[in-house]
């Protein structure tokens, strides 16, 4: 014959389990996990914050695009500019998120149109524009653009900052990530990694 447990004992196997439970995977568990974070992978687990030497405080994360605008709010010649962004203002992390427009949508055709006209401004003497300098990412954050993209901005660099072309070419090519294990996606640049190198170059 079962045995019933009287209504105090339950409430009490209850709170037991609870409190056990609570300590293990609310505790012990992410406990772990940020220790073996901090062990293993120190940079990626506290955001892979990035330092310039001389600034006190980091200047960004490798994770995520930010703009790189002068004074006046327009983008800075001296700088490699990552891909559209449709995150709020621009590469804002409060407000991730794609355009959601679809490819015959008239206002994304217009904003590609825009776009283009303003690289090739921007970019005087390249006649190509790279599909990612036309489109923005998904999240409206990505740190990366192509390959073509910095190499089709560098002269423009090299001529805001005085600096020979070929050094610059090199610096991007020094710069590029190649396919994730060897295969998977296309190669790519980190625009906040290959701006603080640049900054090396004026030194």
């Amino acid at each position: 014959m079962a045995t019933i447990r009287s209504w105090p004992r339950t409430l009490w196997v209850s709170v037991r389990t609870m409190l056990i439970l609570t300590l293990a995977l609310g505790v012990l568990f992410p406990a772990a996990i940020l220790g073996v974070g901090q062990l293993a992978f120190p940079g990626q687990a506290n955001g892979s914050l990035l330092e310039v030497p001389g600034h006190a405080a980091s200047v960004g994360s490798a994770l995520l695009g930010q703009t790189f605008n002068d004074a006046s709010g327009n983008p800075d010649p001296a700088y490699f500019q990552p891909r559209p962004s449709a995150a709020g203002d621009g590469y804002d992390g409060a407000a991730s998120s794609g355009s959601n427009m679809g490819p015959e949508n008239p206002k994304f055709l217009e904003a590609i149109d825009e776009r283009k006209a303003a690289y090739l401004t921007e970019n005087s003497g390249t006649t190509v524009v790279p599909a990612d300098a036309l489109t923005a990412s998904a999240s409206g954050l990505d740190p990366d653009i192509s390959v073509a993209n910095a190499l089709e901005q560098a002269a423009r660099v090299a001529k805001a900052r005085s600096l020979d072309p070929a050094k610059v070419v090199e610096l991007v090519h020094e710069q590029t990530i190649g396919r994730d294990l060897g295969f998977l996606g296309e190669p790519r640049v980190n625009v906040l990694k290959l701006n603080i190198a640049l900054v090396g170059l004026d030194n």
